[in-house]
């Protein structure tokens, strides 16, 4: 009756809090009511028991109509390749007093026997009150990739003994619904991946030509032979000129997970520029696979090769350059400045500058002073300045340069004495000395009327005043003295 079967379904699982929750809120807005599991239940089964515009036939089971019922209670099976055995679960249902047993025997489906398993043929035993039976079935593991594979187990000639071991006729016996085993064989020797260790690389050409290695590497998974195609093709570089490399098969052996593809890098002068080609892998052989997310996909995995220029080499250049620069830059400077010791020898008081735009012109002292003494400027302007050798150049220039108004002044300053008939002596210590010394006066002046102190003043006429008459003069009389005493 409906109570009956309401009373039934009265001990199902009660209902969580959460669905309370819900239907107590959809009540007090207006939404969809919740109806709890044994509502549902109880009024399909009272549709299914109790209407009568339906009649639900009751088939008797196997085991009403028979005495004994052997077959599967499970029909497909997947072992992995490396598991090496299989069992296979018979059961029998029915009467349990008396012994019984049923044929089996596999059959190949796109497994193969002896390659992919062993076959097996015999006689499943069930005593007295057994209700399972187990078959096992080796599964040989290999290297090779394979797909899925599967094979069958077949159950024939069922048969129920009497308690003398003789067939028992009068009892009925037969094979359940499921009598064929279906055993998939899932293949674990996975081949693996292949790619490019790197998909963008950088080789930097050498002095000489030399052999460069592109990694490929394998992974998940490593077993069995595999090969996979690739070819080269250039881009910016050139086959030829800076690099040279072919096409073919890469192969590898069983968990082997590294190979590599040589390329010759060509030595080729460049500096900055970058030549590029590129390695393209295809066609994956024996189950193996590219690497999905890599440049060029599934089916083509490309590397993008760049050929710089030697490093040292071109710091090395980087050196020279800088060097000759920073000569050429000295050697502008010192062409400018030596045209500028010409221009201001032969402008007055060194040509145009701030104070003649300020309104003050050379005097006529200046000028008078000017084309007297131009010759000299000119002469002396012939010196190099001291940017080129590194003002050696300057240096014996001038001492040259010294030599010669020295000589000059030797020679004038004995004919002036010989005209007055004055001793060398005293012309030397007279007028000589005044020459040389008058200009270091005008140089202590100058310096005590633009420094803030008379430091430099004094040393100068300290020093070099000093030096141009103690030294210059004192030093060969009192040698002169010395050997002549």
């Amino acid at each position: 009756t409906t109570e009956q079967v309401f009373r039934i379904l009265s001990v199902t699982k009660p209902q969580s809090r959460a669905v309370h929750r819900i239907h107590a809120t959809r009540q007090m807005f207006g939404g969809r009511r919740l109806k709890s599991a044994t509502t549902k239940i109880m009024r399909s089964m009272t549709t299914r028991f109790f209407s009568r515009k339906k009649v639900v036939p009751l088939t008797p089971t196997e085991e009403e109509t028979h005495d004994c019922v052997i077959g599967f209670d499970i029909v497909k099976y997947a072992v992995l390749e490396h598991a090496g055995l299989v069992s296979v679960k018979i059961a029998r249902k029915g009467s349990l007093e008396q012994q019984a047993r049923v044929h089996y025997k596999t059959e190949d489906g796109s497994a193969k026997a002896p390659g992919d398993y062993e076959a097996v043929e015999g006689w499943a035993e069930f005593a007295p009150g057994e209700t399972e039976a187990q078959v096992k079935i080796a599964i040989v593991d290999d290297i090779a990739y394979e797909e899925d594979e599967d094979f069958f187990l077949q159950l024939s000639s069922p048969q129920l003994y009497t308690k003398d071991g003789e067939l028992d006729d009068l009892k009925s016996v037969v094979l359940g619904e499921k009598s064929k085993a279906q055993i998939i064989i899932i293949d674990d020797d996975d081949p693996g991946m292949v790619t490019f260790e790197e998909e963008s690389l950088t080789l930097h050409q050498g002095a000489s030509d030399y052999e460069a290695k592109i990694k490929v590497i394998r992974r998940n998974g490593s077993c069995g032979d595999i090969a996979v195609k690739y070819e080269v093709e250039g881009a910016t570089a050139i086959l030829g000129r800076d690099f040279e490399a072919t096409g073919g098969v890469l192969f590898f052996s069983n968990e082997q997970i590294e190979a590599y593809i040589p390329v010759t890098i060509k030595s080729v002068p460049r500096y900055d520029l970058k030549d590029v080609f590129r390695i393209i892998l295809s066609d994956p052989q024996n189950g193996a696979r590219l690497d999905p997310n890599r440049d060029g996909g599934e089916k083509r995995n490309i590397a993008t090769i760049a050929i710089a220029a030697n490093v040292e080499g071109r710091e090395r250049v980087d050196k020279v350059m800088k060097m000759l620069q920073a000569k050429w830059g000295k050697s502008q400077i010192g062409h400018a400045n030596w045209a500028t010791q010409f221009k201001e020898a032969l402008y007055v008081n060194g040509g145009c500058d701030d104070d003649e735009e300020q309104g003050n012109p050379p005097s006529t002292a200046d000028y008078v002073m000017h084309i007297m003494t131009v010759p000299w400027k000119v002469l002396f302007a012939l010196v190099p300045p001291v940017d080129y050798c590194g003002g050696w150049a300057c240096f014996w220039c001038a001492l040259l340069m010294i030599g010669i108004v020295t000589a000059v002044i030797s020679d004038v300053a004995s004919l002036l004495g010989c005209v007055l008939c004055i001793p060398d002596e005293v012309t030397a210590i007279s007028f000589v000395a005044l020459g040389t010394s008058l200009p270091d006066t005008f140089a202590s002046r100058t310096a005590a009327l633009q420094d803030a102190t008379a430091d430099a003043s004094v040393g100068n006429v300290t020093g070099s005043n000093s030096v141009n008459v103690f030294l210059g003069l004192g030093l060969p009389w009192a040698i002169a003295s010395i050997y002549w005493a």
